[in-house]
């Protein structure tokens, strides 16, 4: 393997901006600031949620970024703050990276990520039940 994971997110933490969770709950405060979920949506039914975050799954994030693809979601053209997580950091690390390549700015990832959150004893939404 010419470069593996851990190489890609010391990489793309060296250019982005990290924030704890406790600056992420301060900035969510602001309504010129979006806290975008990255996880699968299963780890939502699993894990739960930040409420207000906005959902959008790694896989389509460029998709969802680039006002020239038929999948554009006018959140990204807002010009506001975009505060990236996922589970435990690595992923939304390389999603800032890539958002912030993209000229999306200013974005911001929280460290740690939702684990983190959870851990810092900050408020999350329980998972919606499952229907039978």
């Amino acid at each position: 393997m010419k470069k593996g994971y851990k190489a890609l997110v010391a990489e793309a933490d060296a250019e982005i901006e990290a924030v704890s969770p406790a600056e992420a709950l301060e900035l969510s405060k602001s309504e010129d600031v979006v806290l975008v979920d990255i996880r699968d949506p299963r780890e939502l039914e699993r894990d739960g949620r930040i409420a207000g975050a906005f959902h959008a799954p790694r896989g389509m994030l460029e998709f969802w970024i680039d006002p020239e693809s038929p999948y554009h979601k006018d959140v990204f053209a807002s010009g506001k703050t975009f505060v990236f997580f996922c589970a435990g950091g690595m992923r939304s690390a390389l999603a800032t990276k890539t958002a912030q390549d993209m000229g999306l700015a200013p974005v911001k990832h929280i460290e740690g990520g939702f684990g983190a959150w959870k851990k810092a004893g900050l408020p999350t939404e329980a998972p919606a039940p499952r229907k039978s």
